[in-house]
């Protein structure tokens, strides 16, 4: 049994979307079901489906999968495809086992998740668990995360509440911000962001209102203090909304510097409440953008109007996905002649990683929970997906080179180059000097589509078939793709010359 007979992974995909849509409601009223589909894929290629409740009223579609529909066949090395995250150790009451535990003990070799099991007490717990046990994970694609995630937005909703009233103690979330924010009271925070924070949700409450403040103490941005029954902000409240944020938590700014063409800077200090700071940045970026060209070296041409935008979109996911727990760390904004800079402190947490964002496959998670869930409230982010839906329409939508992301203790940096000299100046290897532009663009759209034809390649861009061989010869040559196959089948598969 070879493993080439299996599909590319998102075909299994798709079929476990389509089998959740089958999935069945369990008769009860307080809550919706979640739909929830399952693949089970064998070595040789054969393939085993099944959904939520398809053979009995609320049993998960994994257990059906596995130990009803495959009680009694190996599983060893087999790929799993499930809609939802599977449940973790402590979800379910004894006797009943998790999946996530089932499918450890069935030894499957790799898992596919579609999105997170809201419900589940610990953030990625059926995730961690089979991470911890030496099973490979990783989530469907982004695109297919959404249709999920639309198909299935009643549970989560109803998900969502559950936690925002869960009263368990080891349901709250840990770490400072999510504590009481010492020797501060309800007036640290900000009229102006709070009424911000309403105008945007669209909640259908007056201001200071016993609703209003109710609605902020399920959110877990307001405690009430045990000894003198006042309100109180959390950490997270003081970063949103407070008068001072940096009064408490010094790392909370936005620093910007833009180097003019001229040899002059101009710095800037965004210190306000968070929700204020990505129209600021924005306004300011726009303001000082179009006079950072550097005349003597670079022309329109060559380098084209950055759109705000993007650096817009960069700062709220440094905002929300950053370690606040770095002492003296700053998010950094860096406007060059010929590139932009953003740093943000702190490396992605699993299941993202570093390799993930340089590929732009890093999925919906952050760190911070809450600060992702009021900026999406509030319409200042669609997703918390690090941006990269926007990063990888940057040649297309943009005619701009793709992000260069790196990593400095503290920082995660994302480089924006303005042009394809810019590229070819940050390669301390001297490698990207051997490729003209439209090489560089060519190597752009493979890293996006991990893997390419040289017809796919020539229809892409339009290429005659000798100029697409042409160009993928070059990029061979210098190790940015690698070759499998034969003949016309031959395919180039992009080699990330940064992974670690």
């Amino acid at each position: 049994m070879e493993e080439s007979k299996r599909k590319h992974p998102r075909e299994y995909m798709l079929m476990a979307i389509e089998a959740m849509k089958q999935s069945k409601q369990e008769a009860r009223d307080d809550h919706p079901s979640p739909l929830v589909g399952a693949g089970l894929v064998f070595p040789d290629g054969e393939v085993e489906i099944a959904h939520r409740g398809e053979l009995r009223e609320g049993d998960h579609a994994e257990y059906t999968l596995m130990d009803k529909k495959n009680r009694h066949q190996p599983l060893d090395g087999c790929w799993l495809f499930a809609t939802l995250e599977p449940c973790s150790p402590g979800s379910r009451n004894a006797p009943k086992i998790p999946c996530s535990e089932r499918i450890v003990n069935a030894r499957i070799a790799k898992v596919w998740f579609g999105e997170e099991d809201l419900a589940l007490k610990d953030d990625f717990g059926g995730v961690a668990f089979l991470k911890k046990n030496h099973i490979e994970v990783e989530q469907f694609d982004s695109d297919l995360v959404k249709e999920i995630k639309q198909i299935n937005k009643a549970f989560d909703g109803w998900a969502l509440w559950k936690r925002n009233h869960r009263v368990e103690e080891e349901a709250q979330a840990p770490g400072l911000l999510y504590q009481q924010a010492l020797n501060t009271n309800i007036d640290s925070l900000s009229d102006e962001a709070l009424q911000l924070y309403l105008q945007k949700t669209g909640l259908k409450m007056e201001y200071k209102s016993p609703e209003f403040y109710q609605e902020l103490l399920e959110s877990d941005l307001l405690e009430t203090n045990k000894a003198t029954q006042a309100l109180v902000p959390t950490g997270n409240a003081i970063l949103l909304f407070g008068k001072s944020p940096r009064n408490k938590y010094p790392q909370a700014s936005v620093k910007a510097k833009v180097y003019y063409g001229t040899g002059e800077s101009d710095v800037q200090s965004f210190d306000d409440a968070m929700v204020f700071i990505p129209d600021q940045v924005e306004a300011w970026v726009k303001k000082v953008i179009p006079e950072s060209f550097d005349r003597s070296s670079f022309t329109r041409e060559k380098v084209p109007f950055f759109p705000p935008v993007v650096i817009r979109e960069a700062i709220v996911n440094a905002i929300v996905h950053r370690d606040y727990t770095i002492d003296g760390a700053k998010i950094q904004l860096e406007i060059y002649p010929d590139k932009i800079i953003v740093k943000s402190p702190g490396l992605p947490v699993y299941p993202n990683s570093l390799d993930k964002l340089r590929k732009f496959t890093a999925k919906s998670y952050s760190r911070n929970k809450k600060l992702t869930l009021v900026f999406n409230r509030m319409g200042l982010m669609e997703e918390a997906e690090f941006g990269m839906d926007t990063y990888r329409e940057m040649r297309d939508k943009y005619k701009l080179p793709l992000p260069i992301i790196t990593y400095d203790e503290p920082d995660l940096i994302v480089t924006f180059p303005r042009s394809a000299e810019a590229v070819r100046s940050l390669d301390t290897t001297e490698v990207l000097s051997q490729l003209n532009d439209e090489e560089l663009a060519g190597l752009d759209w493979i890293k996006l589509q991990g893997e390419t034809t040289s017809k796919a390649y020539a229809a892409h861009f339009n290429y005659s078939d000798k100029k697409a061989q042409r160009q993928l010869a070059n990029l061979k040559a210098n190790g940015f793709v690698s070759l499998s196959g034969r003949g016309r089948g031959v395919i180039y598969r992009y080699l990330n010359r940064d992974e670690e």
